[in-house]
C-alpha cells in the first residue's frame, strides 16, 4: 500500500485540519499549530512526489528548508504572542491590532 495516492490523502487530511484550525480559532497558539499542520502537509507532498515521480532528492531538500522556515516562524510568532500576552493578559488575535499603539 505504498502508493502516491495514500500520501496525497494523508496530506489532504492534514491540510484540511490545519486550514480548519486557522479559520476557526481565535487563540494565537492554536492558529500557529494550524499553520504547522499546513506546512507539514506540504512537506508530505514534496517528499511523496520526489519519491514517486522524479526519483531524486529535490523534494527532500525543499522539505528541509520548509522545516527550517517553520522553526523560524514559530520562534518569531511565539515572541509576538508573548508580547501580546504581557501587554493584554490574553492571546486573543481579534485584539492583536492593539500592538500598533
Amino acid at each position: 500500500m505504498d502508493h502516491l495516492s495514500s500520501y496525497l490523502v494523508l496530506s489532504a487530511i492534514l491540510f484540511s485540519l490545519g486550514l480548519y484550525t486557522v479559520v476557526t480559532r481565535r487563540n494565537a497558539v492554536a492558529i500557529l499549530m494550524g499553520v504547522e499542520l499546513i506546512l507539514n502537509a506540504a512537506n508530505i507532498n514534496f517528499v511523496a512526489f520526489s519519491k514517486f515521480v522524479t526519483h531524486n532528492l529535490d523534494g527532500h531538500l525543499i522539505s528541509v528548508f520548509i522545516i527550517m522556515l517553520a522553526a523560524a516562524e514559530a520562534a518569531v510568532a511565539l515572541a509576538i504572542v508573548l508580547n501580546l500576552y504581557n501587554d493584554r493578559g490574553h492571546i486573543n488575535v481579534d485584539e492583536a491590532n492593539a500592538l500598533k499603539q
